[in-house]
């Protein structure tokens, strides 16, 4: 992958960030598709719709966003963006933050990277993840 390929991509995930933290809904729509789906452990698959108004009604805001890109592919015009990412913010008056494994979807439209999917998983420590070997049931 070329370093200017790397760099339009790193800058699609900044952009989105720096969007979502703006709870602009204006803002965030420019960064993904119209049929962009976000999937979470939580809910499942939520449309880019549903985001988007609870974004601009305040039932959902942000107030930091992090991402730490661990692997980046490149598919021809679809990229693969996996990072681990954290933020802060409010869901019905409450406070939430996640500790997340990221996955973000790309598609490449003209010069611009807008993202088509993002799938949550939450970070789990050593200590929650039960061993696989007391799953494992002999044939």
């Amino acid at each position: 992958m070329s370093a200017a390929a790397l760099e339009a991509l790193e800058e699609a995930e900044r952009a989105f960030n720096a969007a979502m933290v703006s709870n602009d809904p204006t803002r965030i729509a420019a960064c993904i598709t119209e049929d962009w789906v976000l999937v979470t452990p939580e809910r499942g698959p939520i449309p880019a719709q549903a985001i988007l108004s609870a974004i601009g009604s305040g039932v959902l805001s942000h107030d930091t966003m992090t991402k730490t890109t661990h692997h980046i592919r490149l598919l021809g015009n679809v990229a693969t963006v996996i990072g681990r990412g954290q933020n802060t913010g409010m869901f019905r008056g409450e406070p939430i933050s996640a500790d997340e494994w990221i996955t973000d979807v790309y598609h490449r439209e003209g010069n611009r990277w807008r993202c088509v999917l993002t799938h949550l998983t939450p970070v789990c420590s050593p200590l929650e993840i039960s061993p696989i070997q007391d799953k494992i049931m002999p044939l």
